[in-house]
């Protein structure tokens, strides 16, 4: 296995720089790793919600409340997550999908559910997009993209909310995750 990251983490521009160069600002962080398996089997662990906590580079996603594949755009999972920084310590998120291309993309937005049903979410994606390098290997790249996210989210998380280890750690536990379930059939 080898892994690429790079790291695409612009902040904001300030007020006094050139709308030109406003406008082209990109925050995002990506890694690229290649697996040892198929593109249609690796994207199966990513459309499958129950396999997301065992990805996980962080240890925040702990469960899946949502079970079902992933198989439309706007269909929506909840994760129930733990992080010690936030209020609640366990709290819940959904996910919306935005990006299905069986097998090559597969990327939602987080957000959370207000309450009342209504759902808002903060901005951020993330996206795995997948190429196959023949029959049994295929390059992952996954990104974590908060270009969208609103100045009022701004003010209290900050962007990446994770290391750089992250994105390399989900990675490389998608590639064994996938090495076990090809082993198990």
């Amino acid at each position: 296995m080898s892994i690429t990251t790079t790291a695409t983490a612009t902040t904001k521009p300030t007020a006094g720089q050139p709308t030109a160069d406003r406008e082209n600002v990109r925050e995002n962080v990506s890694a690229t790793l290649t697996i040892a398996a198929p593109a249609t089997r690796v994207f199966a662990v990513l459309a499958d919600p129950t396999a997301h906590s065992a990805i996980d580079g962080t240890g925040w996603v702990q469960e899946a409340a949502d079970r079902a594949p992933l198989t439309e755009v706007e269909q929506t999972f909840r994760m129930d997550m733990y992080h010690a920084k936030h209020p609640d310590g366990d709290y819940q998120v959904v996910n919306k999908v935005e990006r299905l291309d069986p097998p090559r993309a597969i990327g939602w937005l987080t957000g959370y559910d207000k309450g009342d049903g209504q759902l808002e979410f903060g901005g951020w994606i993330w996206r795995y997009d997948l190429v196959a390098l023949g029959a049994s290997e295929t390059e992952v790249k996954l990104t974590y993209d908060w270009s969208a996210v609103p100045q009022s989210i701004r003010e209290y998380i900050q962007f990446p909310p994770f290391g750089p280890e992250h994105l390399p750690n989900s990675l490389h536990h998608l590639a064994e995750l996938t090495a076990a379930t090809i082993g198990a059939k």
